[in-house]
């Protein structure tokens, strides 16, 4: 079984490209899901979170204060250095299981959803990479509307990330989501097709 990483940047239609290969019986974990879920309640994560960045992260009722962790943490190179330190490994961990499960239940391919995986410390889990693209005011709109945020915040979000040439030096393929949902679906299988056909 190989490890394939999907990655874009806001607004490629990314979810509508992993949305289509689930219909398709392909296995796919999404990462930021998993982040968001190493931090609820009852995570091994969260002792170490307070012990490195303050009891009071925690409410009354024992939530994780997101906010307040995050300004915490993002205020300070060393912050962020030790947010990634307890959450990446916790990420990595569950990305793996799920990845045995599917592989256990007879997949060729496991597909790992995520906006940030180039960079990240489950980019080297990875066998190879699809790389969803999109025309900018394509993606701008699509933001917009999922968001409900103006355009040039918009903007300044995707300034904010990798620029799309640079996701693509990692890509063994590409998916340019520039049309219809029916071409950005059979876009997808031509690229599923392919990987199966490098196996």
């Amino acid at each position: 079984m190989r490890t394939i990483g999907i990655t874009g940047r806001s607004g490629c239609g990314k979810s509508q490209v992993t949305a289509f290969l689930r219909s398709q019986g392909c296995f796919v974990a999404d990462a930021d899901l998993v982040a968001r879920q190493i931090l609820m309640d009852g995570s091994p994560c969260i002792p170490q979170l307070t012990e490195r960045f303050g009891a009071d992260i925690l409410d009354e009722e024992g939530h994780l204060r997101r906010r307040l962790l995050a300004d915490r943490a993002f205020k300070t190179a060393e912050g962020t250095k030790a947010l990634s330190s307890i959450t990446h490994p916790a990420i990595v961990a569950e990305l793996n299981r799920q990845g045995c499960q599917a592989e256990q239940q007879g997949a060729d391919l496991y597909f790992v959803d995520g906006a940030v995986i180039i960079g990240s410390p489950f980019e080297k889990e990875c066998n190879g990479f699809v790389v969803v693209t999109a025309p900018l005011e394509a993606s701008v709109a699509r933001i917009c509307a999922r968001d409900g945020i103006a355009p040039e915040m918009a903007r300044r979000r995707l300034d904010a990330q990798m620029p799309e040439q640079e996701l693509l030096r990692w890509a063994d393929y590409e998916i340019r989501n520039d049309g219809t949902i029916e071409q950005l679906k059979a876009r997808t299988l031509q690229v599923l097709a392919a990987l199966r056909g490098d196996q």
